[in-house]
């Protein structure tokens, strides 16, 4: 894990953890993630997650790691649909906001306001000038969420070209994955340099010292979900 910009590269199968350590290591975690959890509740700490990456990336898998041994009344994943036409005529922001965490509460955002950033401006949901707006204004708001108490945590999973063109294949290929395939994943998929320069202009504008981004090479999963739980 790191900060900033990261390159990944595709990891030999040789060389990916093998599943059975990977539960062993993950039991552990989840004993920790208790404590947590109960040292959370204890203290009214207030924890906000939010979970970037390209498509296939592996944010889904991540979250369910993250939040299947701990209660739903403490750890609330928050992923919004698209936003309606009244949400488009506020302020970019503000349909994320009424999901902050209060006192004793952990929000893990699949998916955030970064959205502006990425697949709306690669994809053409919104102008440059809007992207552009977003991305000087974010880290004031976000210093402004910081300043209230809340401890905001910020990932981004990163995979090779290669990766996600493997997984991709393998969600086409496998009937118990074509539900996570929409026609927007399969465009977004022949963009990747597009996206790739998105990220970079993203990181660039809002990797601050309140709120940096976390960079995890996600071709192995696996580690990959340890690593963000460590």
């Amino acid at each position: 894990m790191a900060k900033g910009k990261k390159k990944a590269a595709t990891a030999p199968e040789s060389l990916k953890l093998k599943n059975k350590d990977y539960l062993e290591h993950l039991r552990k975690l989840h004993v920790e993630l208790v404590k947590l959890q109960e040292w959370v509740i204890a203290k009214g700490v207030k924890v906000c997650i939010v979970f970037e990456g390209r498509d296939g990336a592996g944010k889904g898998g991540t979250i369910k790691a993250l939040t299947e041994r701990v209660s739903p009344r403490v750890f609330r994943v928050v992923a919004l649909p698209a936003p309606t036409d009244r949400e488009k005529s506020q302020m970019h922001v503000q349909r994320y906001l009424p999901y902050l965490p209060a006192a004793g509460e952990v929000v893990i955002f699949d998916r955030s306001w970064y959205n502006r950033a990425g697949v709306e401006r690669v994809m053409g949901f919104c102008t440059d000038e809007q992207a552009d707006k977003f991305l000087k204004s974010i880290p004031w708001v976000e210093h402004a969420i910081v300043q209230s108490g809340v401890i905001l945590l910020k990932y981004w999973l990163e995979v090779s070209p290669e990766e996600q063109t493997r997984r991709l294949e393998a969600r086409i290929n496998d009937g118990r994955k074509t539900w996570k395939l929409t026609p927007m994943d399969l465009k977004s998929y022949s963009r990747w340099y597009d996206y790739s320069r998105a990220r970079d202009e993203m990181f660039k504008h809002s990797d601050t010292e309140h709120a940096p981004w976390l960079v995890a090479d996600s071709n192995d999963k696996r580690r990959a979900r340890l690593n963000i739980i460590t």
